[in-house]
């Protein structure tokens, strides 16, 4: 016997012998001998039934041999899930076991289906079974078929989920009465396999399933789906081809015959939407577009209540939080109007950064983070300059000082966090940076454009990864070098005194125009209205050392759907209470400070809200982490939507 799974055949006849057509209940045995006993001419006085014909005291009736094969209790039952074809053979082995010989088999047989069993031949031995009209070879291994070892008899045939790679070698003799194959699942690639989709191979053929494959040429596929008269139903979601946006509509229009699409039913009104739109095919953009819109962020913890007040030599500490998200990059595409990277993972830090001339408090610096955060593509030297913190913590982190040496940024580079790198193939895209707030609003919203999609379906197929960032950003005063004065020198040369001289002629054409400055200075502050004058500080610039990142959240967000046919994936992220008691009753006292600062108008709402978190602890119940995203593919809903794709 050949090794099991390797072809078709074996197969049959590993799960025939799994059957046990001939083992107690069914076949011939001591069980039932007596009715098998051979014939012989008797007389009229030996007509009387024998005793051995009756049936012996060992022996079972066919009713209760029946029985053990038929109740779902007997250990003797077919597994739940087992064919009809399985359940008569069982049955026939112990009406009439003496039918059960090999050409009774193979003519018996008119569907086949093997399933998982590991097989990857499609052996000669097939031709065997003349009356096959049904073939289910899914879940194998099988990379190619000799279409001339398929039986002419067949009218269905399914290989889903194997490694067919091209239909080239089924049409080396096809079966002509064929009515459906399926090849979904595969690995079927490149345009050429429009080719082997046509009358001349295919002329009964009425549904095809060529779903979640790697197809891309949507316009050479339909052009020779229409040569198909017979076919009313189609699946092709899941390929890459079905991603752009006119995908339904011109297939639709293309196919007048096509009563069903990826298992929805076409109808009249589709076909009028989008009439005409097959004479554009040529002219269409070959390409996918997507929208991803990230909402509200809730539940974060505010670190800055953790922080000790600065003194007047710093550190100034401002938080910022962002969320970031992988997405496919499109090395064909000749870039995007953002410059191919539509946002920023790290926006780089500048040594040193003007500020007002008071100590900044931490709300101002958390809006300033806010207003000069821009989205930028990132680069490999922006994320070499981050600090990166991982996990969360309650307390007070340890102030680092500043990285001014190529030999630190290597030690740092092993604690850089995975989750805020790319996955191989995709870039990384971030919202803008927003201080901290009950909710945070990031108003993100986002298009993608992508000509390369077979790349975009592997994407969809593993997802994103969705990350709730913290960027902690640690600012000192600027301390000017002392500046040496020079004592008076004695016996100054004639080229020394000829440089003092230019110099005083220098000095006094400049004070010409100092003095004309300064008298508009003062017209202007008569026209201002005085005020207290500031104090100045000892500095107005503060040096910042690299941003501190740290995750707050990360997950995988499932977009598989999007392959599938569904036009949108919207989720609430979820990560966990990463809030304390203690955080809240900080933020709380803080605000309530600050409402009692600017005489807010309804005090009645802190009082409330204080008992809450003070008296109250067992029904302190904090927000969890959490983040709206919704990512949308566009699709056309009229052929008028599908011409401004026109590639101009």
């Amino acid at each position: 016997m050949e090794e099991r799974g390797g072809t078709v055949s074996a197969a049959v006849r590993e799960h025939l012998r799994k059957l046990c057509l001939q083992e107690f209940p069914c076949g011939a045995g001591s069980w039932n001998k007596s009715r098998f006993l051979p014939r012989t001419c008797r007389t009229w006085r030996e007509l009387v039934p024998r005793e051995e014909e009756a049936g012996g005291p060992s022996e079972e009736t066919v009713e209760d041999l029946l029985g053990l094969v038929c109740s779902p209790q007997s250990p003797w039952a077919l597994l739940e899930g087992s064919s009809a074809e399985d359940r008569f053979l069982r049955q026939l082995a112990i009406r009439n076991p003496q039918m059960l010989k090999e050409d009774f088999l193979y003519s018996y047989f008119r569907s086949l289906q093997v399933v998982d069993k590991q097989v990857s031949l499609v052996d000669k031995d097939l031709l065997k079974f003349p009356k096959l009209e049904e073939l289910v070879l899914s879940a194998n291994q099988i990379k190619e078929i000799d279409a001339f070892n398929l039986p002419p008899t067949l009218k269905v045939l399914e290989l889903y989920g194997n490694n067919i790679t091209s239909m080239k070698c089924l049409c080396a003799r096809p079966p002509p009465g064929l009515q459906h194959l399926g090849l979904g699942h595969n690995k079927l690639l490149g345009p050429l396999q429009s080719m082997y989709i046509t009358s001349q191979h295919w002329p009964n053929l009425v549904s095809l399933d060529l779903g979640f494959n790697d197809l891309t040429d949507l316009q050479g596929m339909v052009a020779s789906l229409s040569t198909l008269q017979r076919l009313r139903l189609l699946v092709l979601q899941g390929n890459p081809l079905a991603l752009v946006p006119y995908y339904r509509g011109f297939t639709i229009d293309s196919l007048a015959r096509l009563c069903v699409l990826d298992d929805i039913t076409v109808s009249s009104s589709e076909k009028h939407q989008f009439q005409g739109l097959r004479y554009k095919g040529d002219f269409l953009a070959r390409e996918a577009q997507f929208v991803v819109t990230i909402g509200n962020i809730r539940g974060v913890l505010d670190s800055s209540v953790l922080d000790p007040d600065p003194g007047p030599h710093g550190p100034f500490i401002t938080y910022s939080y962002y969320v970031t998200y992988d997405f496919v990059e499109d090395e064909e595409g000749e870039g995007s109007e953002y410059g191919g990277v539509l946002a920023e993972i790290v926006k780089p830090t500048p040594s040193e950064e003007e500020v007002p001339e008071e100590a900044p408090a931490t709300p101002t610096a958390a809006e300033e983070a806010e207003e000069s955060a821009e989205s930028a593509p990132s680069s490999a030297s922006q994320s070499q300059s981050v600090e990166l913190e991982s996990g969360v913590s309650a307390g007070t982190p340890s102030l680092p000082r500043s990285l001014g040496s190529a030999e630190e940024l290597a030690q740092l580079r092993p604690r850089m966090d995975l989750r805020l790198c790319p996955s191989p193939g995709t870039v990384l895209f971030s919202t803008v940076r927003k201080p901290w707030a009950d909710v945070i609003p990031c108003n993100y919203e986002m298009q993608h454009t992508l000509k390369d999609l077979v790349p975009l379906k592997a994407f969809l197929l593993a997802g994103t990864t969705v990350t709730i960032v913290e960027e902690k950003i640690l600012s000192w005063p600027v301390v000017p070098p002392p500046v040496d004065i020079p004592s008076p020198g004695k016996g100054k040369g004639e080229k020394e005194k000829k440089k003092e001289k230019e110099k005083e002629e220098k000095d006094k054409k400049g004070k010409d125009g100092k003095d004309k400055a300064a008298k508009g200075e003062k017209e202007k502050e008569k026209k201002e209205p005085k005020g207290p004058r500031k104090k100045r500080g000892p500095s107005k610039e503060l040096r910042q050392d690299p941003p501190i990142l740290r995750v707050l959240g990360s997950g995988l967000v499932v977009l598989e759907p999007l392959l599938a046919g569904e036009p949108l994936v919207s989720t609430l992220c979820k990560f966990g209470v990463i809030r304390t008691l203690e955080s809240d009753r900080l933020t709380f006292l803080r605000d309530s400070k600050n409402k009692k600062a600017k005489k807010a108008a309804e005090p009645g709402k802190s009082k409330n809200k204080m008992p809450a978190l003070s008296g109250y602890e067992n029904d302190y119940h904090p927000e969890p982490l959490t983040v709206e995203v919704q990512i949308q593919v566009n699709q056309c809903r009229s052929a008028e939507e599908a011409l401004r794709t026109l590639v101009v």
